[in-house]
């Protein structure tokens, strides 16, 4: 059973790294559309490419799966909230082994 309970602990902390990536991309993205740092700056602009090389493959599916809303991207938001029901039916299926 511990061994269940460590593996839940590092899907929540892998899921906490996630939303933390995704957190700094949508700001990163909001400092460059609205002019507040220059989208030229390169240690700026090379952590966002970074981050949008690993966010990317997971996001592309959910945008196939959205309708279009112009310039507003819900996939983020919607990953979110995918991985965060998957902690909670995890830790649901690890507390009914228990």
């Amino acid at each position: 059973m511990q061994g269940l309970f460590a593996l839940y602990e590092i899907i929540e902390l892998l899921v906490s790294v996630f939303v933390m990536l995704i957190i700094i991309q949508f700001v990163i993205g909001l400092l460059f559309a609205f002019n507040v740092i220059n989208p030229t700056n390169a240690f700026l602009r090379q952590v966002y490419e970074s981050i949008n090389s690993l966010l990317d493959p997971v996001l592309r599916p959910i945008r196939n799966l959205l309708p279009q809303t112009g310039a507003l991207d819900l996939s983020p938001l919607v990953l979110i909230v995918v991985l965060q029901i998957v902690l909670i039916v995890l830790r649901n299926i690890i507390s009914a082994a228990a």
